[in-house]
């Protein structure tokens, strides 16, 4: 006796077939599928009278009485074989098998093998690896399903297939057919959300996918359907139908699952577009609107499409979007709700700042309830408004957030950046222990960076931009402002080869303008300390439109001094000047402290230097000379601004300027001690201390590092060696390229008369007596050909 067992579809009644075939005496067969015959008796003692073989195929579908007349059958001596499901689910069936129970055999899924046998009998020919790989994967090794595939092409779906699954949903109970309907759309459900989508009881849900494993629509030994049942289940679906499936499902995860993203995922793999399907979109894009913008913009998207109202969406969707450096419209739609509207209001104010407005920022998160009001404190600081400032730090009773109560703080203590620095650290530390709950103005990190740089501390600077950069505090769009200042910082101090680095981290980023601004100032010092006028025209060209809409402030000020001494360069101190006025009337609105006034006056002192206008500088000198800055930067740029003064009148104390740079290197002012030295050595009629000048300044311009920028910056180095002025190193340059005089003023925007006084002196300072000694000492002092 043979017992056959396996799920629909696994080759039953093949096997019964193979095994009547092989019999040596007449065979009964019993197809259950069909009921019992009426005789059922008298066949079987007919049957064993003839010594006959009795094969009943699908006895699980036989009802209890014909199972109790094949067991007394069976214990009389007659052999039988039968095939059923793995499921026995009736005593009659347990006491039928266990009567014939001799060999069970147990039929699984096809390996390989099995399948690459199924394609070459439905095509006559070998199948490749990945047909069988493909039929493998698609069918679970079932070996009804794989021979519908087998017989069909490649993309397309079996007909025969279609009908065998229908029919069999048709012979379900409803819960069970839903269970199926379910399972097809092959989503990572839980149990309860499964039970509860089918409209099962969960203890019920075992024994529904029982029956589904039983009906061969199940991947053996799981609860996931086969894919090309999923197919077939899901094609002759009507569009009604499925959608009510999908709202099941909708249903099930929002009653039962407590994740929102995982349930939003899932929804979306069942592209669900339900109302409890738009509420748990919204939910996911609310839980990742500051940890993952890009996913939450997204999921806010979903919401739309699944008709949630756009007003409910507004506010999330902006702060992820601000949080991206996307375009962003607060006022459309406009959000009933107050708590929303509030948090579109700081959204404003964020975006505002990000684009360099930091007035316009002020006030809208003025308007922002208690957070926006800390939140404007360092932008009423940055544009010269103390007294609203103040006013804006203690919002109800002082309570707030700690990270920015720590950030009003060091902003109203901006005055002197060394005591406004440690607030700032603390409030960047407070940053990253709280989950974010606001799109921010700008970063801790960002603002003790500028404040750090202003101080003379750039350790402290880069340890800070390295934190916001390894933390992503701040999204995307802080990242770039991270970067841009990082390279700022690296730039002042001489580091030209890291500071051009991290530039082109963003290349073909589309920056915000207060970054804009940021990048044309990196660009311009690296062009600055390299001697390349056309790079110097391009970071001017670059951000001018960003100044036009005067988008200054305080904290600002190197990075716009950078670009005033750009603009007098390139002769547009017009255009440059209402920035510098700007920045004036900020520093005078804020009390006029000492620190802030040292910056802005050093800054109007670098112009005054490239424009050689000594009467300005010894005006600027003298200002600065009657300030009382503590911090050592600013005590340094007073004391040296004094020296330039005087070397620019043609004046020059070699013990003085060599004190003064060396003050000016300790606070990390490198070039600029290189520059006074050096123009000190060139104004100076004592060939002793020119010497000496000349040495130091070649200590202090770090040529290596310049070089790793750009040759004219080790070209520059190696000129001042000769006695050459950056002007000196310009036009030499120029001159080696063949350009003519008047060319060279074209580029310069000087004279020709003044380039042919430039190349005079020249001439002089390498003692060329002519054209050719001319050309071939330009050759190795610029290290050119």
């Amino acid at each position: 006796m043979i017992v056959v067992v396996g799920v629909d579809g696994s080759g039953r009644t093949h096997r019964l077939a193979e095994i009547s075939a092989q019999a040596s005496t007449g065979v009964l067969r019993i197809a259950a599928a069909a009921g019992p015959p009426a005789d059922l008796p008298g066949q079987l003692g007919a049957a064993r009278a003839a010594g006959s073989l009795v094969v009943i195929d699908d006895a699980h579908r036989l009802d209890d009485d014909a199972l109790r007349v094949l067991t007394a059958a069976a214990h009389q001596g007659l052999t039988l074989v039968i095939s059923r499901r793995p499921t026995i689910d009736r005593p009659e069936l347990a006491a039928l098998d266990e009567a014939v129970a001799g060999t069970v055999e147990q039929l699984g899924p096809l390996d390989a093998a099995g399948i690459g046998v199924l394609i070459n009998q439905a095509t006559g020919r070998a199948p490749s690896p990945d047909a069988v790989d493909a039929i493998l994967a698609a069918s679970a090794g079932l070996a009804a399903v794989a021979a519908a595939l087998a017989g069909t092409p490649p993309g397309a779906r079996p007909a025969a297939l279609t009908a065998r699954v229908h029919r069999r949903l048709a012979t379900l109970a409803p819960a069970v057919a839903t269970l199926a309907r379910v399972l097809a759309l092959r989503l990572d459900l839980p149990d309860a959300v499964l039970a509860g989508a089918a409209g099962l009881d969960p203890p019920s849900l075992p024994a529904a996918l029982r029956t589904l494993r039983d009906a061969g629509l199940l991947v053996p030994s799981d609860d996931r359907m086969i894919p090309a049942v999923a197919g077939a289940v899901l094609a002759e679906l009507p569009p009604t139908e499925l959608r009510r499936v999908h709202e099941a499902v909708a249903d099930a995860l929002a009653d039962t699952a407590t994740d929102p993203a995982g349930t939003a995922a899932q929804l979306r793999a069942a592209r669900a577009r339900t109302a409890k399907a738009a509420a748990a979109y919204q939910a996911a894009g609310d839980l990742l609107r500051f940890t993952d913008p890009a996913a939450a913009v997204g999921w806010y998207d979903d919401a739309a499409d699944a008709g949630a109202d756009p007003a409910t969406l507004a506010a999330g969707r902006a702060e992820a979007g601000a949080l991206l450096g996307l375009a962003v419209d607060v006022d459309d739609p406009k959000p009933a709700a107050e708590p929303d509207r509030l948090r579109l209001a700081l959204v404003d104010g964020a975006i505002a700042a990000h684009q360099g407005r930091a007035g316009r920022s002020a006030d809208a998160l003025l308007a922002a309830g208690a957070v926006g009001r800390l939140l404007a404190v360092p932008a009423l600081i940055a544009t010269g408004r103390p007294a609203e400032a103040r006013a804006a730090a203690e919002p109800d009773g002082g309570t707030g957030p700690l990270s920015l109560r720590r950030l009003a703080e060091a902003a109203l203590a901006a005055g002197d950046p060394a005591d406004a620095l440690p607030l700032l650290i603390e409030a960047a530390e407070a940053v990253e222990r709280t989950a974010p709950q606001v799109v921010l103005p700008d970063t801790p990190h960002a603002l003790g960076a500028l404040v750090a740089v202003a101080a003379g501390d750039a350790a402290t600077a880069e340890h800070l931009l390295a934190r916001a950069i390894t933390r992503r505090v701040g999204g995307a769009v802080a990242a770039d402002r991270h970067r841009l200042l990082l390279a700022w910082t690296r730039m002042r101090v001489g580091r030209y080869d890291t500071a051009v680095a991290e530039t082109r981290r963003l290349a073909g980023t589309d920056l915000a303008g207060r970054e804009q601004l940021l990048l044309a100032a990196v660009a311009a010092g690296v062009a600055r300390r390299s001697g390349d006028i056309a790079r110097i025209r391009d970071s001017w060209a670059g951000v001018e439109p960003v100044l036009a809409r005067r988008a200054i402030d305080l904290f600002h000020t190197e990075p716009l001094e950078e670009l005033a001494v750009a603009a007098a360069r390139l002769r547009q101190q017009q255009r440059i000047a209402p920035v510098l006025d700007s920045l004036d009337d900020i520093v005078t609105r804020l009390g006029r402290p000492a620190a802030w006034v040292v910056s802005t006056g050093w800054a109007r002192l670098q112009v005054a230097i490239v424009s050689e206008d000594a009467a300005a500088a010894a005006g600027l000198a003298a200002q600065l000379a009657g300030s009382c800055p503590t911090g050592g930067r600013q005590l340094a740029q007073r004391d040296a601004a004094g020296h330039w003064a005087a070397v620019l009148a043609g004046t020059v104390d070699p013990d003085g300027v060599l004190a003064a740079a060396d003050r000016l290197a300790a606070v990390e002012l490198p070039w600029e001690a290189s520059r006074l030295t050096g123009q000190a050595a060139i104004r100076t009629t004592d060939p002793s201390a020119a010497r000496r000048l000349l040495e130091h300044a070649r200590e202090l311009s770090n040529p290596d590092t310049a070089a790793a920028v750009a040759p004219a910056a080790a070209a520059r180095s190696d000129a001042r060696l000769a006695g050459l002025s950056e002007r000196e190193v310009e036009v030499a340059r120029l001159v080696l390229a063949g350009a003519t005089h008047r060319d060279i003023g074209g580029q310069l925007y000087i004279s020709p008369k003044t380039v042919e006084h430039h190349v005079a002196r020249i001439k002089t300072k390498l003692g060329a007596t002519s054209r050719a000694e001319f050309v071939a000492a330009l050759h190795e002092v610029l290290d050119s050909t």
